[in-house]
């Protein structure tokens, strides 16, 4: 399993997926290759995708730290600590400065495994950004 035969997969669905969205994806090169992964129709949250030898690892970005009102980073943290467990499929974790939720499948993972990561932590983003939006800029 590799990024461009996810893309390939991904991108020859159109409408004919097993969650009924569409899928754009892009390969990034570099070190380490990526594919940015949108949901079209969706907020615009793409998702990255890359593939290591033991895991599919699949990040969104969140916000950054800028836009964290002041004096709200506790509480932020506890609010985010206390919906780890509950949320399906996605953790938090932060890249520098931005806040992201990630998860991870393992490399012998279906496409339709993979569908199914990439809708929940779609719909995990979208849901953590209304509920975190009290402690937002």
């Amino acid at each position: 399993m590799n990024i461009h035969k996810i893309a390939d997969h991904f991108n020859s669905l159109a409408d004919n997926s097993e969650t009924g969205l569409t899928f754009d994806c892009q390969p990034i090169s570099g070190d380490v290759d990526v594919l940015q992964i949108s949901i079209i129709g969706r907020e615009e949250l793409p998702i990255f995708l890359s593939v290591t030898d033991d895991q599919i690892l699949c990040i969104t970005y969140l916000w950054g730290s800028d836009e964290v009102k002041p004096g709200s980073f506790e509480s932020m943290h506890e609010s985010m600590l206390e919906m780890n467990i509950p949320m399906p499929l996605s953790s938090f974790s932060k890249v520098g400065d931005k806040y992201v939720i990630f998860g991870a499948l393992s490399i012998n993972s279906s496409f339709d495994d993979i569908e199914h990561e990439l809708t929940v932590l779609n719909n995990n983003a979208i849901e953590i950004i209304d509920d975190m939006s009290e402690y937002l800029i």
